[in-house]
């Protein structure tokens, strides 16, 4: 990994590629990881069903969706009152189903995730004592210490956090995309046009996020290097009365990643408000052109179109 703080995305596709050539042995798991988030598209597309059942066949004694109708049973009479039961039994078993999916892809992901971080940790552990003393003498026990605590948990939450849930999320905005064009095609379109806007507002934070963290991991290493220095020499330093002198040096270092890292969390705040900003442009500018095509009677109320962005 280079220090310059430049990202290209294909050094970050040989990374991920590496990454996962190295976790082969935990492909059955990530597999399941992947399905499990596949599953999340469903459950999110049934969430607004009920509320239309409710307005629609319920207040406005409109019939069933046609996606619904083949698992009613023939003898199901539909009235204002059962098809609000029906909603709200509707609801209630999306609610379980999606909760049970959360809590299982929860589980697998901390089971596949902690089995990455422990094999690899291992195989850090042992690289290091392969290296040669001269390594060591130059570098020190600070960074090897820092890379096996700190470095692997990031291995671990780029395999099992990030690129699996992107994927998931991926194909839940297509199939809402997908669901929403069905509908109406300009309320696809408004959530479209939010997509470059992240695409742009990532790529230009990605970069400043990427320096702001190479810089943190930096100074917390160098605020180890002071405690490894002090506890390797300790009795120097207690013969020279040096005590409170390399406490005052520890706290300048640590002071040094602090505020490096409230830089960097300054930095990820500003982020996800321009993200969060845009979002909710984009939804309200679905809520007016829906309300408008409401009014129209292009689509009716209860439509799940509003709940796409």
């Amino acid at each position: 990994m280079t220090t310059t703080g430049k990202a290209s995305p294909n050094r970050d596709l040989v990374l991920y590629l590496r990454l996962f050539r190295w976790a082969r042995p935990y492909w059955a798991h990530l597999v399941g990881l992947f399905l499990l988030s596949l599953l999340a598209t469903p459950l999110a597309l049934l969430v607004p069903l009920p509320l239309k059942i409710a307005l629609d066949s319920g207040l406005n004694s409109k019939p069933l969706p046609h996606l619904i109708r083949p698992f009613v049973p023939a003898a199901f009479s539909l009235s204002p009152s059962s098809a609000l039961l029906f909603a709200v039994g509707l609801l209630i078993a999306v609610t379980i189903l999606t909760q049970i999916q959360t809590l299982t892809l929860a589980l697998l992901k901390t089971y596949t995730g902690e089995r990455v971080l422990l094999e690899f940790r291992s195989s850090l552990f042992g690289q290091m004592q392969r290296l040669s003393l001269s390594y060591h003498d130059v570098k020190g026990t600070a960074e090897s210490l820092y890379n096996v605590q700190y470095d692997a948990a990031a291995v671990q939450a780029v395999v099992a956090e990030r690129f699996i849930p992107l994927i998931g999320s991926a194909f839940t905005l297509l199939g809402m995309l997908y669901v929403t064009m069905k509908i109406d095609w300009q309320l696809a379109l408004v959530a479209l046009l939010i997509s470059p806007i992240l695409f742009l507002i990532s790529k230009f934070y990605r970069r400043r996020l990427r320096r702001g963290s190479r810089e943190v991991k930096k100074l917390e290493k160098s605020a180890m290097g002071v405690v490894q220095e002090v506890l390797g020499a300790l009795r120097v330093v207690k013969a020279f009365g040096k005590e409170e002198d390399e406490r005052h040096r520890f706290v300048r270092r640590s002071f040094e990643g602090m505020r490096a890292r409230l830089k960097l969390s300054l930095a990820e705040g500003k982020y996800n408000f321009l993200v969060g900003l845009t979002s909710a442009i984009g939804t309200a500018t679905v809520l007016f052109v829906g309300f408008r095509q409401v009014q129209s009677g292009v689509i009716t109320l209860g439509d799940p179109s509003f709940t796409i962005p």
